[in-house]
């Protein structure tokens, strides 16, 4: 009997073949684990401000002042950056250090952006501010603040950019950054007034911006964006700043959030009456 003649690429690929799975059953794995941030930037880089940026109008004639809001320290000297519109127009405003104690601040208002610069006489640690970096459509950041005046965060997912159009005693046109609340405090239900000026941090604990606004029925946050956020903060933040973020994951925002809160380095900001 005499077998079929084979072709000769149709050997060598078989011989190819053992020796492929040979040497990876025998050879020994490398595989670098998978980073759970990479998906951050697998989205489509977030683009310069345009005027054609969607927009959403928010009327402040009617507001009343805010009974509280959130700050975060950006150096141990007593520097503290909050929203703009939790201190304006508030004669004695105070960051809250524990129960029966409030520290008093003295206040710097940007000109052109919400946000605010409050001094005291010494402070924490400060957080790192991130460096001027691309921004990727989908990246996480983390929110810790004092939504309803208790502490509390949130978890979101950059959307891209709007304008945040201001009506009301003070009109004015903001840049902002949108994102998609993705998770927050178990049980914390309704408004998250009282995250205003809370930071807006990176998954390497760096401060991006400061929360100002939220549209519930959107299930949106907005942020300062980048080009209003580093002019106002400025030199604010030395180079030599001993300053050092904490990761931070989806898994442990809470954790650290709590840690922050308890160094004071992020703090509640109210405005004293009396």
């Amino acid at each position: 009997m005499r077998f079929p003649h084979l072709p000769d690429w149709t050997i060598y690929a078989a011989v190819i073949g053992v020796i492929l799975i040979a040497s990876l059953s025998r050879g020994e794995r490398a595989d670098a684990p998978h980073d759970q941030h990479e998906d951050e930037a697998s989205g489509p880089l977030l683009g310069p401000i345009t005027p054609f940026d969607p927009s959403v109008t928010v009327d402040t004639s009617d507001e009343h002042e805010p009974v509280s809001g959130t700050a975060f320290s950006i150096a141990g000297d007593g520097r503290w950056i909050t929203a703009r519109h939790v201190v304006e127009g508030c004669r004695k405003p105070a960051l809250v250090i524990d129960k029966t104690r409030a520290l008093a601040a003295d206040v710097r208002l940007a000109a052109r952006a919400d946000v605010a610069l409050l001094l005291t006489d010494g402070g924490p640690p400060a957080l790192p501010i991130a460096p001027e970096a691309p921004l990727y459509k989908g990246q996480r950041a983390f929110h810790p603040g004092f939504p309803q005046g208790r502490p509390g965060e949130v978890a979101s997912r950059l959307i891209g950019r709007e304008t945040l159009k201001i009506r009301g005693h003070r009109s004015y046109d903001e840049p902002v950054l949108a994102w998609a609340e993705a998770g927050r405090t178990r049980g914390l239900k309704g408004t998250l007034s009282g995250l205003s000026g809370a930071p807006v941090l990176d998954r390497r604990g760096r401060v991006l911006g400061v929360t100002i606004a939220e549209s519930p029925r959107r299930g949106r946050i907005y942020t300062t964006a980048p080009d209003t956020f580093v002019p106002a903060v400025g030199a604010q933040q030395r180079a030599d700043e001993a300053a050092l973020g904490q990761a931070v994951t989806t898994q442990n925002y809470g954790a650290v959030s709590d840690r922050l809160r308890q160094d004071l380095r992020v703090a509640q900001v109210v405005c004293l009456t009396t």
